[in-house]
């Protein structure tokens, strides 16, 4: 493993531990990814005695301009080196209490550290002392896990994730990441103690979850989530989707897992982790919109005003950002029938420019996430939708091009009016405004200031006003 060991920090890291006569190694994830030929930027370095120390002695050999960020109360010390964390421990032994995932800390050796790992393919530890230099520490076999693309735990899993509940979420995470299989009895364990998840953070169940949502294939995550039971804790809105209804011989799809498709298809499109939280929720208020109808089967009507209205509950529920990022949630959720809509019918320019005033900068996102739930088994219809979408971006730029329309504001504004009719702020100011933006909206006029000044006098006529001289 020495030439593996490439990274200038390693080297000053063992010159550093052979002065303080301590043993050293890197330990983790780094090394998991430097055999999968993965890109990590978190380098953990565990010594055998005071981890603190040897960060201050590294930081010191490394120059002034490094500086060591300590956290007592969890016995670490942290440098940035380059665009490298490097985080530094004493290696340690863990005991738990059954109401919290916060371990009691011990000193310990390596093998006590290694033991306390959540997983074999996290347990390995490369040796940084001169004497031993690269040697390879793999007491539970991660390497042969890593061959058979397994995710295990190194002691009895139901002891690991019991510990730990949060490392139910990242074994799920993973398997998620690398399309590992998670081995037979830990992925039951899972399910013996999905309850578990109830005592760890909102915050730390969200951060998961993420990651898992940022996969390549997110969908293989969710499943998971939700054969052990986890999904049903901490996203209960989702299950609620699982599940088809028959009735008088008449079904609905699976929404759940309809919505699993959809997510994997925005993930072929793209990396923003909100636009794929759209793509979690567009449906998410199926399950209360649902009604039966004789003549038409099942319905959902409004389930996309009803999903936008949720939206800020589940995102203060799973504790995610209730800013900018949760309102571009929420509006795609709310529009996202709107381009299908068009796409069955004939595309007029009045609900182009509707479209396009109402989604704003979003309108190519928005089209993203219309074309991704395009999820039918029927190739030939698939293609037909596919073929319509092209036509509604076409007629969007168009729209855009000639009304300039996206992200507008109508030409008058209330002071303009008030100031023409000499009145104050009231009723008639908003119906004035009203007017003259639908008017725009649906081509009776230009989006011109002179041709809206002189549709606003003929409103306010029909209001009785008078405009002043």
């Amino acid at each position: 493993m020495k030439t593996k060991l490439t990274h200038p920090i390693f080297e000053v890291v063992s010159a550093c531990a052979d002065e303080m006569n301590v043993k050293a190694f890197v330990i983790g994830g780094w090394v998991r990814d430097l055999l999968l030929n993965r890109p990590c930027k978190d380098i953990d370095i565990v010594a055998i005695g005071s981890g603190i120390e040897l960060a201050e002695r590294v930081a010191a050999k490394l120059g002034n301009q490094y500086h060591v960020n300590i956290f007592k109360n969890f016995g670490t010390a942290q440098i940035v080196y380059e665009d490298y964390d490097i985080e530094f421990v004493g290696a340690r032994k863990e005991s738990y209490r059954i109401e919290s995932r916060k371990p009691i800390v011990e000193n310990g050796t390596l093998e006590d550290d290694q033991n306390r790992r959540d997983f074999t393919i996290n347990a390995l530890a490369i040796a940084l002392n001169k004497a031993n230099y690269g040697e390879l520490l793999d007491p539970f076999n991660g390497i042969k896990d890593m061959q058979f693309t397994t995710i295990r735990t190194p002691l009895n899993p139901d002891i690991t994730y019991s510990d730990d509940p949060l490392r139910m979420m990242r074994a799920i995470r993973f398997a998620t990441q690398l399309d590992y299989t998670i081995e037979h009895e830990s992925l039951a364990s899972i399910t013996r103690n999905k309850e578990r998840i109830k005592i760890i953070s909102k915050e730390r169940i969200s951060d998961e979850l993420n990651k898992i949502i940022l996969a390549k294939k997110p969908s293989i995550g969710f499943k998971l989530l939700f054969d052990t039971g986890i999904l049903h804790f901490i996203f209960p809105e989702m299950v609620a989707l699982h599940g088809v209804e028959i009735r008088n011989g008449k079904g609905h799809k699976d929404n759940f897992y309809h919505t699993l498709e959809v997510l994997d298809n925005i993930c072929k499109t793209t990396d923003d982790l909100w636009l794929r939280w759209a793509a979690i929720l567009h449906d998410i208020a199926k399950p209360p919109t649902k009604r039966f109808e004789a003549d038409h089967g099942w319905t959902f009507h409004g389930h996309e005003d009803k999903g936008s209205r949720m939206v800020p509950k589940i995102f203060a529920d799973l504790k995610l950002p209730l800013n900018e990022k949760m309102k571009y949630v929420q509006k795609l959720v709310l529009l996202h029938l709107r381009p299908i809509v068009l796409a069955k019918s004939e595309v007029t320019e009045s609900a182009v420019r509707r479209l396009l005033f109402e989604a704003g900068d979003d309108i190519d996102d928005l089209m993203q996430l219309c074309e991704a739930d395009i999820t039918s088994k029927n190739e030939y219809k698939v293609q037909k939708y596919l073929k319509n979408f092209e036509l509604v971006r076409q007629k969007l730029k168009e729209v855009e091009e000639k009304d300039n329309i996206r992200n507008w504001q109508p030409p008058i504004t209330g002071e303009d009016i008030m100031k023409t009719f000499a009145i104050g702020a009231g009723r008639e100011v908003g119906i004035i405004k009203n007017a003259i933006r639908e008017a725009i909206l649906d081509g009776i006029i230009k989006n011109d200031y002179n041709e809206a000044f002189q549709f606003m006098l003929t409103e306010g006529e029909k209001l009785g006003l008078k405009a002043s001289s």
